[in-house]
């Protein structure tokens, strides 16, 4: 039989870079041809060839109701009959910016963007307009988009001043940007020791997915926080990937660490091109009109995807959604764990509300650098095995992975069943 993905990827090459849109998409890391999406619905997604796959990436995590949920898509068929798009104020931009405000006490004001990278380099640049300085300090293995002075790397030795991760990235770009451990104490304080009285912000995911799972742990969020706060600068909490995904609070909730800025994306949409970034009251009014700080965009608050947004965060915001969510994703995970145990398999998992992510070692990573020594090979294998068997976990050792409200026991069942497989044939 003619593989179809094969026949679209040498399609998409020609007219796409690297036939792909993102480059995660390519399977460059794990290699192989990636599988081309026709249709989805609830926990699953069939390919060119017309597989199913039980879908652990859902989107990246937006899918949080599974695909093709009735109150959504009824939602998003009522909007798209009303206008696509005017550049234009809407009464439901209000109605989605009030749902997110009273979900995240943090925030008094929101601004409503098109995409997580859209969001977090206009929290950036309001950090800096808020506070007139330039120093920004990030975290190696934290992603927040792909805005020049955030794609960064650490160099060598304490409080290094990073290097572009990018060509076309001016090293004047990101002499400014200082990269840091995550989860590393000492060096967070000797960082606000030399520069806090030029830092302006201070950027993290609390709970990482780019480099795979890995927490924050409580004392090191809770020194990040009184080290802004002792120095005058902006923490800014990354939550477009764990906003309303481990918890109907965020990252922020589960921690009890209050941030100053909070970037959203991903679920706030619902599977639309629809982010946010928001804080109190004082920070938000110096953006333009009301301020100096200028953002602009000529689809923020795209009608359809506020539509789509607000009939998702009604459906999560239900009784009960996010225990029956966690303890889902708990199931698949402990599930996993036990399955590599009784192969042998060196391997270890962590999860919270409905993202989770899962390590071929012993111990849970608390930082990029041992997130590195993971054997890409036997991920490899494993992907592949789960690919070939009908299950789709991310293409990349080092993105995290997302259970949906459709998921059900037999999909995690097989999903375990399919690993301990795996692991018995290494």
């Amino acid at each position: 039989m003619t593989d179809q993905n094969d026949i679209l990827f040498e399609r998409a090459r020609a007219v796409i870079p690297g036939g792909v849109n993102s480059p995660v998409r390519a399977f460059k890391a794990v290699g192989g041809t990636p599988r081309f999406i026709q249709r989805a619905q609830g926990a699953y997604f069939w390919d060119a060839n017309d597989k199913r796959y039980i879908d652990y990436i859902g989107s990246w995590g937006p899918m949080i109701l599974g695909h093709g949920h009735p109150a959504v898509v009824e939602a998003v068929q009522k909007a798209v009959l009303e206008g696509f798009s005017y550049g234009a104020p809407t009464e439901r931009e209000i109605e989605l910016a009030e749902a997110i405000l009273a979900l995240v006490p943090s925030m008094e004001m929101v601004r409503l963007v098109s995409s997580g990278t859209e969001a977090a380099m206009s929290a950036l640049r309001l950090a800096r307009g808020a506070t007139g300085r330039k120093t920004i300090v990030k975290f190696e293995g934290c992603y927040h988009g792909h805005a020049d002075a955030l794609l960064v790397k650490a160099g060598s030795g304490l409080a290094t001043f990073g290097n572009p991760t990018s060509a076309g990235v001016p090293p004047e770009v990101v002499q400014h940007t200082l990269v840091l451990e995550y989860n590393n104490l000492q060096q967070l304080d000797e960082a606000f020791a030399l520069h806090g009285k030029d830092i302006a912000c201070l950027m993290i995911e609390a709970i990482a997915g780019n480099m795979n799972f890995v927490r924050a742990t409580p004392a090191f969020a809770k020194r990040c926080r009184e080290l802004c706060t002792q120095h005058g600068a902006l923490l800014i909490f990354d939550e477009v990937m764990t906003g309303f995904r481990v918890g109907l609070h965020g990252a922020q909730g589960v921690l009890g660490v209050t941030p100053d800025l909070t970037v959203l994306g991903k679920v706030i949409g619902g599977g639309m091109p629809l982010a946010a970034f928001g804080g109190p009251r004082a920070i938000m009014e110096q953006l333009a009109p009301l301020g100096p700080v200028y953002q602009a965009g000529t689809l923020s608050g795209n009608p359809v995807a506020t539509a789509c947004g607000l009939a998702t965060l009604k459906e999560i915001s239900k009784p009960g959604f996010y225990e029956a969510l966690a303890k889902k994703t708990r199931t698949l995970v402990d599930g996993l764990k036990a399955a590599a145990a009784a192969e042998g398999q060196p391997f270890n998992a962590d999860s919270e509300g409905g993202m989770f992510g899962f390590f071929l070692m012993n111990e849970l990573p608390q930082n990029y650098a041992t997130v590195m020594t993971t054997d890409n090979a036997q991920f490899n294998a494993l992907f592949h095995g789960l690919l070939d068997r009908g299950v789709y976990i991310a293409p990349a050792l080092y993105e995290a992975g997302f259970v949906s409200a459709a998921h059900s026991e037999d999909d995690i069942a097989a999903t375990i069943a399919a690993a301990r497989e795996i692991f018995s044939k290494r």
